[in-house]
């Protein structure tokens, strides 16, 4: 795997909309604490373009963003937001001027089809925060954001759940919101799932579809190839009127049960105010043992 240059300040991150449209007051926090890290803002009026949800139409936002891609000014993009649309407009871009001079593409949820067309081409992208949510992250998310940008090692240690098992685990980490990786089955974006350690995360769904969903991935022989799993936030689920009987980090224990790889619940990175920039594509050793240590490898 590839991974982009590291960032100095007076470089130029770039913020881009592809999926539900912003306003200029929902990112003036981020705005502000990119420039007081002495970092470059490229925003321009197209970022706040509106047709129904989405930030313009989908050839807008392809547009905009096909520009961002190939700007060689622009050292890192930066999703404003999440919501949906980024599916939308995925296939109306060209990633080939990136792969030559690859840059850090960051931001999550909505986000994560972004981050599985870039992780079949080779590239290392970054599972982070974005301007949206600036404004109610920990210092902690926000210094692992930039300890990334700027080729810093990162190192996480977390409790332990009881839903964990136990055990070490090495392998290049993919995936995302498990409602996009859902959605991504059977296409030429859904990565390759051979003795990668997966990290998963969503927000408000239904435990039913949360069930559905994880089945899905065992149907397709997904848990089959992990090394290990990691589940982050799974926030504001609803159920129905008659309960499910489990709550998501259950539901994902009870199906993954007959694998012997090491899982992790309760990850902090997701819809979290602490959401820790995860490297997707990057290689990592997961070792589950009375604590959680999440450390890169070479």
């Amino acid at each position: 795997m590839r991974t982009p240059p590291a960032l100095s300040k007076g470089d130029t991150i770039a913020i881009a909309a592809p999926a539900r449209k912003i306003s200029m007051e929902e990112l003036q926090p981020a705005l502000r604490f990119i420039e007081d890290q002495g970092f470059k803002i490229k925003v321009d009026n197209t970022v706040f373009k509106q047709f129904h949800q989405f930030a313009g139409t989908d050839a807008e936002r392809a547009y905009h963003f096909q520009n961002l891609l190939d700007d060689p000014e622009v050292k890192a993009i930066l999703c404003a937001r999440g919501g949906y649309g980024a599916m939308r407009m995925i296939g109306g871009l060209d990633f080939s001027k990136f792969i030559l001079n690859p840059k850090w593409i960051i931001g999550y949820s909505d986000i994560t089809v972004i981050h599985a067309r870039i992780l079949q081409s080779g590239i290392e992208s970054l599972h982070a925060t974005m301007p949206i949510n600036f404004n109610r992250n920990t210092p902690e998310t926000l210094q692992s954001l930039l300890d990334v940008l700027q080729n810093k090692p990162v190192h996480y240690t977390i409790g332990n759940h009881l839903l964990n098992r136990t055990g070490i685990a090495t392998g290049q980490l993919a995936g995302g919101n498990l409602s996009i990786l859902y959605s991504l089955a059977g296409s030429s974006d859904f990565p390759d799932m051979r003795g990668k350690i997966l990290f998963i995360e969503d927000l408000d769904e239904y435990l039913y579809h949360i069930d559905r969903m994880i089945l899905s991935l065992k149907r397709m022989g997904v848990f089959e190839q992990l090394s290990g799993l990691i589940v982050g936030g799974m926030e504001d689920m609803r159920d129905n009127a008659i309960p499910f009987g489990k709550n998501a980090e259950e539901i994902i224990a009870e199906h993954i049960e007959e694998y012997d790889f090491p899982v992790c619940f309760g990850f902090p990175s997701g819809h979290l105010p602490d959401n820790r920039a995860l490297v997707l594509g990057r290689n990592y050793q997961l070792k589950v043992i009375d604590k959680v240590e999440f450390d890169e490898i070479e």
